[in-house]
């Protein structure tokens, strides 16, 4: 309420409010509590003016241009997506192939190497039976004349045994066919019990290392006393030769 004072006329008041020139609010101690945005008793408060020079938004037109540019835009995605898994598919196909290479040519280096490997063990244990083929001989001469014996034989025999062990074999039989590959005639006859070329008689045993042939077997061979037609192979001199 605003404070007043008597005088003489009667009551006088004093009113301490104003009103804002701008928002035409009472302001004051006891103006009275309006809400915000209202001018006076229940009016409200005027809002701003629209600018006329300021175009007018058209709202209706800019969702269908962001549409039309959405297909756009999920295509070029699409395909700059397409073109990325395919480089990476390509270098993926790349070292699958280097990966494969390199597994080739490993597995097939460790093959030569292993083979490689195998030759040499097979030169070093060959040089080194070749130097014990005299004694081997010199053993199977004192068997043949009864010699080996007692202490002497045992030695013998635990020495072949050992270089049965690092793959020497003893080849060469009386009645084999003759092959001139692992076979070495030292001498030659005929004999009608024989229908071809054939090992009579083994002089000195033949040995080997797998396939290499350390030595070959020395034999006496014998030939058809007859070929296939009946005939004689024998060599027929002439009488004048046979009497000088």
């Amino acid at each position: 309420m605003p404070a007043s004072e008597e005088t003489g006329s009667g009551p006088v008041v004093h009113d301490h409010r104003r009103i804002d020139p701008v928002t035409g609010q009472v302001r004051g101690k006891h103006a009275a509590s309006k809400p915000a945005g209202t001018i006076g008793a229940g009016r409200p408060a005027p809002g701003p003016e629209p600018d006329e020079d300021q175009p007018e938004e058209h709202s209706e037109d800019q969702p269908r241009e962001s549409s039309e540019e959405a297909p756009e835009m999920v295509t070029a995605q699409a395909v700059k997506g397409g073109k990325q898994a395919a480089d990476l598919e390509a270098q993926l196909a790349e070292r699958t192939a280097d990966v494969q290479r390199l597994q080739a040519e490993y597995a097939n280096y460790r093959k030569r190497v292993d083979r490689d490997r195998a030759a040499v063990r097979e030169q070093a244990v060959a040089a080194a039976l070749a130097g014990l083929l005299p004694v081997l001989d010199a053993i199977d001469q004192a068997r043949e004349h009864g010699e080996l014996s007692g202490g002497f034989k045992s030695v013998a025999d635990s020495l072949q045994a050992a270089l049965g062990r690092l793959g020497l074999v003893t080849y060469g039989e009386k009645g084999d066919a003759f092959d001139p590959k692992i076979h070495e005639a030292l001498t030659h006859s005929y004999s009608s019990d024989v229908v071809e070329d054939t090992c009579v008689e083994i002089l000195q045993p033949g040995y080997k290392v797998g396939e290499r042939i350390l030595r070959p077997a020395r034999v006496a061979v014998a030939e058809p006393a007859t070929g296939p037609d009946g005939a004689s192979n024998e060599a027929e001199w002439p009488e004048d030769e046979e009497g000088n």
